[in-house]
């Protein structure tokens, strides 16, 4: 048969290749549920390097203004209510027992569902905060202007936290499918606004950037053909954050007065935060609906690729 003679015209790799590659790839911690998948909603955090302490600096900052705008998290008692439980009639009733082993598991995994845990992202340099139970656009929003406001420096190692309020596969055709009623709070008539979409891959090259946007923007127009871009101070920001086969995704506001969401670069004090004058663009520039990289940018992302060949 064909499968069976394949293999050999498959070129030989060195013996100790995977177990090598095998031995550099990040093994997830603790299975199911603790690395992004699609469904989960969160923070998307990036850092340079140490990732430890960039989730014990998440942990501290969310959790201090997730007590402030959402109250002391409640853990309930579970282990407690179960150990009170009646005595079964029949100790022999293998019903209840099974019953009351899957109400233990049960309640020992709600405890691990706290407000805030983080899981693997799938990329360097990048933490993934999965949330429960609350709003992480309005979190983050919160987070920015009062450290824009404050100009108090609250973190180290942590540079730019998005909020990600949907995630789903990054194909296609499910982002397509999930975009139409993820944008309807915003962008769906007779809600309008202004909007960019900024657009990052990583560990992925099976998905084209255009293309991505051309079909996202679409959806947006076809919410609300009045739905305008603006690349210099949108009302809204499309982020679409890719990572391995997961599309995150979020929709903000302020993202040009709060530097990108970055934490380091919005507690300095900048003479243009009064909003930027915009320049004139051509409608050409403007249906493509996403900023060129500046050069700086442009030139680092250069650099990077070269170190990865």
């Amino acid at each position: 048969s064909m499968a069976a003679a394949e293999p050999a015209t498959r070129k030989r790799r060195p013996k100790g290749h995977f177990a090598a590659a095998a031995g550099r790839a990040k093994r997830p911690r603790g299975g199911a549920g603790r690395q992004l998948e699609a469904g989960m909603r969160g923070i998307l955090i990036t850092c340079n390097m140490n990732e430890r302490k960039c989730v014990g600096e998440a942990y501290s900052l969310l959790g201090e203004y997730g007590d402030l705008l959402y109250g002391p998290e409640q853990f309930s008692d579970h282990e407690e209510r179960l150990s009170g439980s009646e005595k079964e009639e029949d100790e022999d009733d293998v019903e209840a027992a099974l019953k009351k082993e899957v109400g233990q598991i049960r309640a020992s995994t709600e405890q691990k569902l706290r407000r805030f845990q983080s899981v693997e992202s799938g990329a360097n340099n990048v933490v993934f905060i999965r949330t429960r139970g609350i709003e992480p656009e309005n979190l983050v929003h919160h987070i920015l202007k009062d450290m824009h406001t404050t100009k108090k420096k609250k973190t180290r190692v942590i540079l730019r936290m998005l909020p990600i309020s949907g995630t789903c596969k990054a194909f296609m055709e499910d982002m397509k499918k999930y975009a139409e009623t993820f944008f309807e709070p915003w962008f769906k008539a007779p809600n309008k606004g202004t909007f960019q979409i900024v657009y990052k891959a990583r560990n992925n090259s099976h998905m084209s950037r255009e293309e991505v946007i051309k079909e996202l923007a679409g959806i947006v127009g076809s919410l609300n053909p009045e739905n305008k871009v603006d690349l210099n101070n949108p009302q809204y920001t499309i982020v679409v954050e890719i990572i391995k086969s997961v599309c995150c995704l979020s929709v903000v506001r302020d993202y040009v007065l709060f530097r990108k969401y970055n934490l380091q670069e919005v507690v300095k004090s900048n003479k243009e935060d009064v909003k930027p004058n915009p320049s004139s663009l051509t409608d050409e520039q403007n249906s493509k609906a996403v900023k060129p990289e500046t050069e700086e940018e442009e030139k680092s992302s250069k650099e990077v690729k070269q170190e990865n060949k």
